[in-house]
């Protein structure tokens, strides 16, 4: 299952950026997805999955909009952020 393994190599790589930004990643591993959260409010938190376009691989919202390119998980974990800022 290559792209299972795709999919959660890329997570995990988003997953380390988000932590590093004070958030908590949760990895869901059928289907592999991140549940992301801020810590001290649980009730705010949005799922983020993978998936292979024909530009390459992407980062996407629970609603189906994308979150940005797997190789820059930094970008995608500064636009999580700003998004779950906002809802708070």
């Amino acid at each position: 299952m290559p792209r299972e393994h795709t999919r959660t190599y890329h997570l995990g790589k988003l997953a380390t950026e988000l932590e590093q930004r004070g958030l908590t990643a949760l990895l869901r591993s059928h289907p592999p997805a991140l549940r992301v959260c801020h810590p001290d409010t649980f009730m705010l938190a949005e799922t983020v999955d993978c998936v292979p376009l024909s530009e390459g691989w992407f980062y996407r919202w629970s609603w189906g909009e994308l979150v940005g390119v797997t190789d820059d998980p930094a970008l995608a974990a500064d636009r999580i952020v700003r998004v779950l800022a906002a809802r708070s």
